[in-house]
């Protein structure tokens, strides 16, 4: 046995040296690749073009798979690896290119510049070069002077304040201003602008938390009101900064939001509720639970990790929301004559109709859940 540890300590040396040098070759080819990304980046600055390249992205993904297959390393890994080198060439060209402005010299103001979401803005558009004021509560008796040479005024308020900020903001506005909200409706904050300032509007939603750090690949709905080509900088902007721009009508963008958030929240707080009336033990489930479980136990708690008037605002923005909110509960006590029947067959029955409506998608969902699972896996 001392022999085979003695032959294994000498022959494994010439190994680990040529392993430790393939890693050396490895990061000298990733510093070559980001000299090259840098010189992307510089391009990118300055012809104005977006960072995030999804065709170009998964079209590099495909290859890169199909070459592992064919030399016996398994695609998956391969797949992993460079979506974190893309993730990180991403973020780093987005932070660089954080620091390029559409228009030069453009002046914005951010009505609720105090709040998460306004810091989160305020913050993009200075590192960018551009002039930001903000006008808070405290503010309104100097509003005149911080409206003049406004070019882009932004107001991120309340769902609730959205209205009489727009009514008690236009007046002080040039006609040339952009006038633009970040609500999470659309319908009546855009209707409100048109109404109170007779230059151009853009409706705009960020689908994202103000702790995202960065635009990047993130979804912002634009809702165009007034002028579109005016306002078109400023989706330029956004567009440069990483984010995925999707355009609605105000309607459009309302009645998906009543599922995409509203529906989504309240269906959570229903659940989140149930487990504190029953008082389960959290930290002792999770033992017993499959990776699926802390998922949805997850997303239960970062609801409740955040603000409940936030969330309050979001659910009840709208007649609507609150009927679509009814209809679910109603629903959801349409199956209380199958469970008091043990009518196994009406649910499976029911369950094949919703898995064909469903469609394609729930294959896509499988992968992208799967895909989740693991990596919260290997976390835990």
């Amino acid at each position: 046995m001392e022999n085979d540890h003695s032959t294994f300590d000498t022959d494994i040396i010439p190994l680990r040296t040529r392993i430790d040098q393939i890693d050396s070759q490895i990061l000298s080819l990733l510093a070559q690749r980001q000299e090259q990304v840098d010189e992307v980046v510089r391009l990118k600055k300055h012809h104005e073009i977006p960072v995030h390249h999804p065709a170009r992205e998964e079209d590099l993904i495909s290859k890169l798979r199909g070459q592992a297959a064919r030399t016996r390393i398994d695609p998956d890994f391969i797949e992993d690896l460079y979506r974190l080198i893309l993730s990180h060439s991403r973020v780093k060209q987005t932070r660089q290119i954080e620091q390029k402005s559409i228009r030069e010299n453009a002046c914005v103001l951010i009505l609720g510049g105090s709040g998460q979401m306004g810091k989160f803005f305020s913050t993009l558009f200075s590192k960018s070069g551009y002039e930001v004021r903000h006008l808070n509560s405290r503010d309104w008796d100097n509003a005149r002077n911080l409206c003049r040479g406004v070019d882009l005024a932004i107001v991120s308020v309340p769902i609730d304040k959205t209205p009489q900020i727009i009514y008690r903001i236009a007046p002080f506005l040039d006609p040339r201003t952009i006038l633009t909200d970040l609500t999470s409706i659309k319908v009546i904050p855009l209707e409100k602008m048109m109404q109170a300032h007779p230059g151009p509007v853009l409706g705009l939603h960020p689908i994202f938390g103000p702790t995202s750090g960065s635009l990047e690949k993130q979804i912002i709905v634009a809702t165009p009101g007034r002028h579109a080509e005016q306002c078109q900088w400023v989706i330029d902007q956004l567009t440069l900064w990483g984010a995925v721009m999707v355009e609605s009508t105000p309607k459009e963008h309302d009645d998906i939001m009543e599922f995409v958030q509203s529906l989504r929240h309240f269906a959570t707080f229903c659940f989140g509720q149930f487990l504190f009336e029953k008082n389960i033990h959290l930290k002792r489930s999770l033992e017993f639970s499959s990776p699926i479980y802390r998922l949805e136990l997850g997303m239960v708690g970062r609801l409740f990790a955040q603000d409940g008037s936030l969330y309050s605002e979001i659910i009840f923005a709208t007649k609507e929301r609150v009927a679509l909110l009814k209809d679910y509960i109603h629903s959801m006590n349409r199956h209380l004559e199958m469970l008091e029947n043990n009518d196994k067959q009406v649910f499976i029955e029911k369950f094949n109709q919703i898995s064909e409506w469903f469609g394609p998608f729930s294959e896509q969902a499988m992968r992208e859940s799967t895909f989740l699972i693991n990596k919260l896996t290997e976390r835990f």
